[in-house]
């Protein structure tokens, strides 16, 4: 590819609209990530390292839950074929596709959840936590874990919102709904905590989803939604949604078994090691929103319209422009965070220095794998917006299968860094087989040759301007990591302008 940008003005056009969408999902996870960065560090000093550990933990199942239904596989089905019917067929049959859809996502949900109910003191003891030696702990997590499920009722609507919000090229209110759900988790921390303990932040947590729907409720009336009280399983729209959504469903619970493993297998080391691992996952989230999350979801309703027009070639410029923004963006800052990690830890968490050491390293790993990260978000709606979610599904399978193997190999060698590194190696393998596989399908999707060339010099230039800042400039550690921050970034900046541009323009 010769020049970094398409001059034909309808592709240009296209490009901006992913641009402005990208910018305000962009600016609102900001702003969640500064309200969840918020709530992690009350969190970690309301609540102590045995209340924690039961939290994440307790959240695994009802997690695992959204992800198959609404807040993964079925959304991220539902947006191509909801696109589709909207430019063939027009915004009622859409909505009455997503009535019938949202329809049977509630009843799934409600059913999987009471069974939930049922066994969750067994599904503790046996499968989420068997490292857990407290009887007194299975049965605080039991508890939580069914509170939590509520949550999970609301998100199995909350979540189809987004993306039927998402495929009419609505992102405002999508955008700002995670915000609320962590304006939910705070109250409960700062206001409940005191008075119900640990129970007071799930308290939090339900009252976030419901912010986290009511939020996008103005969206629907603005586009004209019309409730329909059908499922129709036999509707061709219906069914092809439900065909889709079999692989991702398969897919998503492939990614969902990599947290109960992870965990499954932390809960077997000292007290803190689960908390450290979600702080450090929640670290490393930071960037990988910002970056990856809110350029792939602005992404894919507009490369399933690129598909469904026949435009093959901007589907194709799309994407490479994509991965190489993410490329350049990710490194130096995983780089930069790296080396200033540990005086970020101390001052936001204020760990003792054994904690400390626990979330440091564990982000370090996880920093390893931030573009391999990013790029997943691309590949795997890449693939979405053809319709095609067996292969995504062949290779979040091949991940599962290497995770569970390298956790179990680099945890006995390293501890928990070595639970994080796995997600590195894995989630890295995942998304570079996918994107080898789309590039026989879409030839240049991964012509990132001259990005990769210009990132060694940026890299290591941010790394000597980081390093030497911390090592030698005399002022207390949060303002040295915050000057080596600043100064490693405006090292690298002159090697990504090309890229910058790029983002300004996609």
């Amino acid at each position: 590819m010769s020049r970094f940008f398409s001059s034909n003005p309808c592709y240009t056009y296209a490009m901006s609209r992913i641009s402005r969408a990208s910018l305000i999902i962009a600016v609102f996870f900001g702003l969640d990530k500064i309200l969840g960065l918020l709530r992690v560090v009350l969190f970690n000093r309301q609540f102590t390292p045995y209340e924690r550990d039961v939290f994440f933990v307790s959240n695994n199942i009802p997690d695992l839950l959204s992800a198959l239904i609404s807040g993964g596989a079925l959304g991220i089905a539902l947006i191509p074929v909801l696109s589709e019917t909207l430019e063939r067929q027009g915004r009622h049959a859409a909505w009455e596709l997503f009535s019938r859809i949202a329809n049977l996502a509630f009843l799934v949900t409600g059913c999987i959840a009471a069974l939930i109910i049922l066994f969750a003191e067994p599904l503790v003891q046996h499968v989420i936590a068997p490292g857990f030696d407290d009887v007194d702990k299975w049965q605080l997590t039991a508890s939580l874990m069914r509170l939590d499920l509520l949550a999970i009722l609301i998100f199995s609507i909350s979540g189809l919102v987004m993306a039927g919000l998402q495929a009419n090229q609505h992102f405002l209110l999508p955008a700002m709904a995670p915000g609320l759900y962590n304006v939910g988790q705070i109250f409960g921390i700062l206001v409940l905590g005191p008075r119900f303990g640990i129970y007071g932040l799930v308290y939090g947590v339900i009252l976030g989803a419901l912010l986290h729907l009511a939020i996008q409720i103005p969206g629907l009336v603005r586009h004209g939604f019309t409730w329909k009280a059908s499922i129709a399983l036999t509707h061709p729209r219906v069914q092809q949604v439900l065909r889709l959504m079999g692989p991702r469903l398969l897919t998503m619970l492939c990614l969902q078994s990599y947290f109960l493993a992870r965990d499954r297998f932390a809960s077997f080391f000292p007290e803190g090691a689960v908390s450290a691992l979600n702080n450090g996952w929640f670290i490393q989230q930071v960037p990988e929103t910002l970056i990856g999350t809110a350029i792939a979801i602005a992404l894919l309703p507009s490369l399933a319209e690129y598909l469904v027009r026949g435009e093959t070639a901007r589907f194709q410029e799309t994407v490479n422009h994509a991965l190489r923004i993410m490329l350049a963006l990710t490194l130096p800052v995983a780089v930069l965070l790296s080396v200033t990690i540990r005086p970020l830890v101390q001052f936001v968490f204020h760990f003792g220095a054994y904690e400390t050491e626990l979330v440091v390293w564990a982000t370090r790993a996880f920093l390893l794998g931030l573009t391999g990260h990013t790029w997943l978000e691309v590949a795997v709606r890449s693939f979405y917006a053809q319709q095609d979610a067996r292969t995504p599904l062949k290779a979040a399978f091949l991940q599962a299968v290497t995770y569970i193997l390298l956790a179990f190999a680099l945890s006995r060698l390293i501890g928990h860094t070595g639970l994080a590194l796995a997600d590195t190696l894995t989630f890295t393998g995942q998304a570079l087989l996918l994107l080898f596989i789309l590039n026989k399908r879409f030839p240049r999707v991964l012509q990132v040759q001259n990005t990769l060339i210009r990132l060694v010099p940026a890299c290591i230039s941010a790394w000597l301007i980081s390093l030497a800042l911390m090592n030698w400039l005399p002022l207390p550690n949060i303002f040295r990591a915050m000057a080596a921050l600043g100064a490693g970034s405006l090292g690298a900046l002159p090697w990504i302008l090309p890229e910058l541009r790029a983002l300004i323009k996609l």
